[in-house]
């Protein structure tokens, strides 16, 4: 039962990439991305303003941890997502963000002091080499002349970004905070971090075109996967939990199929493929590489 928390804030993110892609031309990035949290909050303000009223004192002690939680997850992630949408297919989008998995793995060894295993190691290589394959279209050595378009990038920095957020949200454990809360608060946080910049920015405002886009992404993907997201994290911990991302490429690229009748090209399944095993070997594997060498020079 457990799993379901993962596994259907993934299925809801994924049609939410889609929604991104759909929402460029359609609403602007920073309109959007102030909206649908003002939506979220003022659906769930009746509900919650007067829990978080009464636990603020344990709120206070955590306020410095909420506002970096909020503008990492809320604000960042989110944002990156829908300036990329511009620049990219959402079937690109949902590739590059099974990274995900790989960037916690990297900053646990690097920063963390967390044991680099076999699996980490050889799927990590074969994740990145994946996602190479997909941003480069099938042609890899077209990287070197091209570069990187700017919406693969700004998806490459969603993921760092959501990685940290996943990280911290298990690390700064606030068992006074029931998780709604802690939601609620860093959606209060994304509405008044975007709200300069939406009044700053051009609008095209909600219409028959937009505001079904606005739903979906200030109620599912803004309350319910969130939920779901930070429950799995409390429940399984932030590796296990994020290793659902693996079927982001196949149910983003499905429903993109389904929906924005986007093509499904061979690099595509190719290179997800590869994302998706070498993520599955990083968390499946766990020999340390340590012992790995040392079985290896013993068969030799």
């Amino acid at each position: 039962m457990q799993y379901l928390y993962p596994l259907l804030a993934v299925l809801i993110w994924s049609g939410n990439t889609v929604v991104s892609k759909q929402a460029s031309g359609a609403i602007g990035p920073i309109e959007i991305g102030f909206l649908r949290w003002v939506l979220a909050v003022l659906l769930v303000t009746p509900v919650l303003l007067p829990a978080v009223w009464r636990n603020r004192q344990a709120i206070r002690g955590h306020a410095g941890q909420i506002l970096v939680l909020g503008v990492l997850g809320m604000v960042v992630y989110q944002s990156c997502a829908y300036f990329a949408a511009a620049y990219t297919t959402a079937t690109h989008m949902g590739i590059i963000l099974t990274l995900s998995p790989l960037v916690v793995l990297g900053i646990c060894v690097g920063l963390l002091g967390q044991v680099l295993t076999a699996g980490g190691a050889i799927g990590s290589l074969l994740a990145f080499a994946g996602v190479v394959l997909v941003i480069s279209e099938g042609h890899p050595a077209s990287l070197l002349d091209q570069g990187i378009n700017r919406g693969d990038m700004l998806m490459l920095l969603a993921c760092l970004a959501y990685a940290a957020y996943n990280i911290l949200l298990k690390r700064w454990a606030m068992p006074k905070v029931p998780s709604w809360q802690l939601l609620y608060l860093q959606m209060v946080v994304a509405m008044f971090a975007q709200l300069p910049f939406y009044l700053a920015s051009p609008k095209i405002g909600l219409n028959a075109d937009n505001w079904y886009l606005v739903a979906y992404a200030g109620t599912m993907a803004s309350i319910v996967a969130t939920w779901m997201w930070m429950t799995a994290v409390a429940r399984l911990g932030p590796s296990r939990s994020i290793m659902f991302f693996n079927l982001t490429p196949l149910l983003t690229a499905l429903i993109a199929s389904a929906w924005a009748k986007e093509q499904l090209h061979s690099y595509l399944w190719i290179g997800g493929a590869m994302t998706i095993f070498g993520v599955l070997l990083a968390e499946l594997w766990k020999t340390p590489l340590r012992r790995a060498r040392d079985t290896a020079s013993r068969v030799v």
